[in-house]
């Protein structure tokens, strides 16, 4: 069987970077004063956090937090999902800030401010795509109507 999960990553990532570049170059703007501080930086971060993301999307694909055989996907791997990305992004973004503004502790607000946004807007992301089937195996995409099946008759 043909595994299209790379795909999904892949435009996931994408989706989630044009939310999130758009809020780091608002929040760089608004906390540097320089709308081309929040250009650079929003931009920098496009290819480094689309590698990063890529890269923890792959890892929370290799991680099985099954009961019975059957994968969870759930509100709590999703908030532990959006907080190991944060620490992720939130190091990405504090020292690309910091080398463009020439600040650190620039770089520390933006960085720092980006925290509950981000985590607020990534949670929401993950939960979009949690209901999205592109690039799902069919089995997967059979479990997902499974486990929603059990939760409309109050088995979970």
């Amino acid at each position: 069987m043909k595994d299209n999960s790379h795909k999904r990553h892949l435009v996931k990532a994408v989706s989630w970077r044009v939310v999130g570049t758009i809020d780091t170059m608002l929040l760089s703007w608004l906390i540097s004063g320089d709308p081309m501080i929040g250009v650079k930086v929003g931009f920098s971060e496009v290819l480094t956090k689309i590698l990063l993301y890529y890269l923890h999307e792959r890892a929370w694909f290799k991680i099985n937090l099954s009961k019975d055989g059957i994968l969870r996907e759930s509100r709590k791997r999703h908030l532990a999902k959006t907080v190991s990305w944060r620490m992720v992004g939130t190091i990405d973004t504090m020292i690309l800030a910091w080398i463009i503004s020439g600040n650190p502790l620039t770089g520390f607000k933006i960085g720092l401010s980006e925290v509950m946004t981000k985590m607020t807007l990534y949670y929401l992301h993950e939960r979009i795509w949690y209901k999205v089937k592109f690039g799902l195996p069919k089995e997967k995409i059979e479990e997902m109507e499974a486990v929603k099946a059990a939760k409309q008759n109050g088995k979970i």
